[in-house]
């Protein structure tokens, strides 16, 4: 039987990298948990039928520094979940399930939020999962499918009598997808109505959001996503500010540049050069930004297949940056 310390030990930095497909994989997080000590970790939502057929390869890695770490898990069968569920507990800490991730293919599955519009089998699932494993159990969801289905208190509600210890909540529908502005004051009414502790999620993207959200969710803390990214300092500043006060302030270019450097060069390393190069270029966007000619240079840089020469390009780029 688990204890209520035993998930506040997971959690008690407040502050969590929240899952991004094809984002938060094993360098990523390594990145951060070098810059945040204590943060929960969460991993790219892993595919439940995917782990079935796989057994994972790279996208379950986790260094012996990772932890405190989640492994989120997605899918619509609650045998096969709680099955990978088991699975993974040998390396995680605690297994997430994702109710929340709003994007066609997924929910066409009935998986991610689709599984807000039914509940009863949201029920089963994490009924069924944690019969199964020995570890903290949470479960991410959003605040309803549309405006119109807003479930996101009842929701939580059959969450905790499921079985979870845990919930982190995006504060938009799956219909806003990553639009518009996340209703913090709205996951305040799911905290006020369930007894396990809640993390808001959703335009974290500084100290000083941080503070803000907490405010007004009256969350116990906050889960950061695309926030993170082009900062791998973020969410250890935030640990810092909210456990010890002290103001960190954002990296500077230069620092930016560094950091992308050394991302590469992992990616890289764990991936191939040609995988590895083409891995990054999604990050470019984040991290390469806010100066003269950074636009120009992002379109460079995706076009080169090279770890040199999309260094040796950056570099040269950085010489007039202003």
């Amino acid at each position: 039987m688990l204890t209520n310390s035993a998930v506040h030990d997971l959690i008690k930095s407040r502050v969590s990298l929240a899952p991004m497909a094809g984002i938060t994989d094993y360098v990523l997080r390594s990145l951060i948990r070098e810059n945040a000590p204590s943060a929960l970790l969460t991993t790219e939502m892993i595919s439940s039928e995917f782990l079935t057929q796989t057994k994972g390869g790279d996208i379950i890695m986790r260094g012996d520094n990772h932890s405190p770490v989640s492994y989120q898990l997605s899918g619509h069968k609650p045998q096969m979940i709680a099955n990978c569920a088991k699975y993974l507990e040998q390396y995680a800490d605690m297994i997430d399930i994702n109710m929340g991730c709003p994007v066609n293919k997924v929910v066409k599955g009935t998986d991610g939020c689709a599984l807000m519009r039914n509940i009863e089998l949201a029920q089963e699932i994490v009924k069924t999962v944690k019969a199964n494993i020995s570890r903290p159990l949470s479960v991410k969801f959003r605040l309803g499918y549309t405006f119109d289905e807003l479930n996101f208190v009842e929701f939580g509600q059959k969450m905790q009598e499921a079985g979870a210890d845990f919930i982190t909540i995006h504060g938009r529908t799956r219909s806003q997808m990553y639009g518009g502005k996340a209703d913090w004051k709205k996951i305040a009414e799911l905290k006020r109505n369930v007894d396990i502790p809640v993390f808001a999620n959703g335009d974290v993207v500084s100290i000083e959001t941080a503070v803000q959200c907490l405010e007004e969710s009256e969350a116990d803390g906050v889960a950061v996503g695309r926030g993170a990214l082009g900062d791998i300092t973020l969410i250890g500043r935030i640990e810092k500010y909210l456990n010890q006060g002290i103001y960190t302030p954002p990296p500077t270019l230069e620092e930016k540049v560094i950091a992308l450097k050394e991302h590469l060069y992992r990616e890289v390393e764990l991936r191939g050069e040609k995988v590895g190069v083409k891995f990054m270029r999604k990050f470019y966007p984040y991290y390469l930004n806010g100066f003269q000619g950074a636009s120009r240079l992002r379109g460079e840089i995706v076009l080169i297949e090279s770890v040199k020469e999309v260094i040796k390009t950056i570099e040269n780029a950085m010489k007039t940056a202003v």
